[in-house]
């Protein structure tokens, strides 16, 4: 049986290398909803494991009293706090289609 320290481990791999592989684009929002998306799932894996306890004991030993699931030695990693950047390389010389008149 999985504890939530591997799931936390595995998922926060997988989030980590997917935000940086899309952090150059305009992500933000889609990093917002993998973000609830991803808590939803933890949380309703959490619900499956434990089905006899409540919500109060579950965030008081899964989430450290607040909503964001952490075991003793990490945290669920969260893509909405990741920072995008957009056009990271080209910047202000992407080329124009258009003459310019000077």
């Amino acid at each position: 049986m999985r504890t939530l320290d591997v799931l936390l481990i595995s998922l926060n791999r997988m989030l980590r290398g997917w935000c940086v592989y899309f952090r150059p684009g305009v992500s933000s929002t889609a990093f917002q909803y993998l973000s609830s998306y991803t808590w939803g799932q933890v949380i309703r894996w959490l619900r499956r494991k434990h089905r006899r306890i409540t919500w109060k004991e579950l965030r008081r030993r899964f989430c450290g009293g607040g909503w964001w699931q952490a075991s003793e030695d990490r945290e669920l990693f969260n893509p909405a706090k990741v920072r995008t950047t957009r056009y990271r390389y080209r910047g202000a010389v992407i080329p124009t289609p258009w003459p310019v008149t000077g």
